[in-house]
């Protein structure tokens, strides 16, 4: 089974700089666009979880282009959370079957109530036979909201993930889980500590350690400050992880990749 964990950078309409002049109400342009449906097409996933799409429709056009350049992933599933602009998608060769949605969405900060930004994908598919639970999340960014620590936001955001994670795992302590998506932070972060959990804990969840043709790890470039971090992660419970084929897997790195996205996607190849 091979997975693809991608940020495809706003594939949705906004104001936006389009060879360097501002445009109002924009689409992705259609370079941006294309050169994403090649990388997917290339790389042939069976399932595909995608960050910042914008409407339902954003993800239908994605299904419908990939389909039109021989890529036919037949299913969908699209959610979010608090934030009406950027949502989670799924799509797959098979069906996909939505789960139970998480117990808990919101928490609270200095009195006051927020939710989950971009909410938590939980979708389960059976490929080749066997069943994968996936949760696709995209933490809060990394700009700061006035009177708000965002770091902060982005640990409440992971407790809330944790949660459900666990509520899964204690109803059946062999899920085969798949936790992935751009966690706007770092390995040593609290936020990401706090997904994976305590090592020794039968709910460990572990990463992926993905790397590109050159043996580098980094998978999201920041051009405003010069940047390259590692924020995009594929994590697997215990009963998953002995099915990873950890060689194999990698970070997709051909020379287009920046003409389609901020972000660098993880291909997961599973046995």
């Amino acid at each position: 089974m091979r997975f693809i964990a991608y940020n495809v950078e706003n594939w949705l309409t906004m104001d936006r700089f389009v060879n360097r002049k501002p445009v109002q109400s924009s689409p992705k342009p259609a370079a941006e666009k294309q050169a994403v449906v090649s990388i997917l097409v290339k790389n042939t996933p069976d399932v595909v979880g995608l960050c910042e799409i914008g409407e339902a429709k954003d993800l239908a056009e994605i299904q419908q282009s990939l389909k039109a350049a021989g890529l036919n992933l037949a299913y969908a599933h699209f959610t979010g959370g608090s934030d009406p602009v950027r949502h989670l998608g799924i799509l797959s060769r098979f069906p996909i079957t939505p789960s139970a949605k998480p117990a808990a969405t919101e928490f609270q900060m200095k009195g006051q109530t927020f939710a989950i930004n971009r909410g938590i994908l939980d979708a389960s598919i059976k490929v080749h036979g066997k069943s994968y639970r996936f949760l696709g999340v995209h933490l809060k960014s990394k700009r700061e909201i006035e009177g708000v620590d965002q770091e902060e936001m982005r640990v409440h955001e992971a407790r809330l993930l944790r949660r459900h994670v666990d509520a899964i795992l204690l109803a059946d302590a062999d899920a085969r889980l798949i936790v992935y998506g751009d966690f706007n932070d770092t390995r040593p972060s609290k936020a990401f500590k706090t997904v994976t959990g305590n090592y020794t804990d039968p709910g460990y969840l572990t990463a992926i350690p993905f790397k590109d043709s050159r043996g580098e790890a980094w998978t999201h470039y920041w051009e405003l400050h010069d940047i390259y971090t590692r924020f995009d992660y594929v994590t697997v419970s215990r009963a998953l992880k002995s099915e990873v084929d950890f060689p194999a897997s990698h970070i997709i790195d051909e020379a287009a990749w920046i003409d389609g996205s901020d972000h660098r996607p993880l291909l997961a190849i599973f046995k």
